[in-house]
């Protein structure tokens, strides 16, 4: 009768494979788990937080143009009366002339809202684009930390204010942290795009689009943009311009897509 030889080393080297294979699968299993919760962090939860927030700023800054609306209203009532009891000259109207901020700055219509150049990260003003259904504010800037990745639009430093002969350039995310720009390839010539500041309220008008650019082309935000790169799209002649910027295509930063317009009113608060 043989006796079955038991081969106790072989049985090791097996059991030593089953064991990194496990390990190897439950590695590949956590790493997919992390890599799920930071694509839901980034396309969910960055977008959810950013709207709110910049909701709330919309809503911050109404509230703040309203009191002082108001307050100047009270105010313009009791000046009336005692101008009219000393025979003085009514006050001048607040959306009168006065310094603007920005380059390109000059005789256009009415304010960007300060008397001062917005502090760096300051939300200042709120752009409304009916098509896209969208209300998000503008800051001055275009970081990340404080401007873009709250859902903020950030205004191009040394580029005019609103309503002020030369370029109110702007950029804005694509995709994550609030995407507000993330329709902007839908706008089409003639579509209003509204920018309401604590002085007045001014709207453009659509006019051009250049679907695909370098992101260091630097014409397209200039007082008469124009692209360094695609000569063919810009213009010649001073105006009042707004330049909507932001990265294309989707979930990339390879390419930049900018929107044109012009002013087409302006109306005072």
């Amino acid at each position: 009768m043989r006796v079955p030889v038991v081969h106790q080393q072989g049985r090791r080297r097996r059991a030593r494979y089953a064991r990194l294979l496990w390990n190897g699968a439950e590695v590949v299993v956590t790493l997919g788990v992390v890599l799920l919760l930071l694509v839901a962090h980034q396309l969910w939860w960055t977008n959810r937080q950013a709207r709110e927030g910049a909701e709330r700023k919309v809503q911050a800054l109404e509230r703040e143009w309203e009191a002082e609306g108001e307050k100047e209203g009270e105010g313009g009532r009791e000046d009336g009366v005692a101008s009219g009891e000393s025979g003085a000259a009514p006050p001048a109207s607040r959306t009168g002339s006065g310094s603007s901020s920005g380059s390109g700055s000059g005789s256009g219509e009415g304010r960007s809202g300060t008397d001062s150049p917005p502090r760096w990260d300051q939300a200042y003003a709120v752009l409304r684009i009916p098509r896209l259904g969208l209300r998000v504010p503008v800051a001055e800037g275009v970081g990340k930390s404080g401007v873009l990745d709250k859902g903020y639009v950030g205004h191009y430093p040394d580029t005019a204010q609103p309503g002020r002969v030369g370029n109110f350039a702007l950029a804005g995310h694509r995709n994550t942290h609030g995407e507000p720009f993330r329709y902007l390839d839908r706008l089409r010539r003639g579509d209003r795009v509204v920018v309401e500041t604590r002085a007045a309220v001014y709207t453009y008008a659509v006019d051009r689009t250049l679907p695909r650019t370098s992101p260091g082309d630097g014409g397209t935000i200039r007082a008469i943009p124009r692209s360094t790169v695609k000569p063919a799209y810009g213009y010649t002649e001073p105006a009042h311009y707004l330049t909507l910027t932001t990265c294309t295509p989707q979930y990339t930063s390879k390419y930049r897509l900018v929107v044109w317009g012009k002013l087409r009113s302006v109306r005072p608060r």
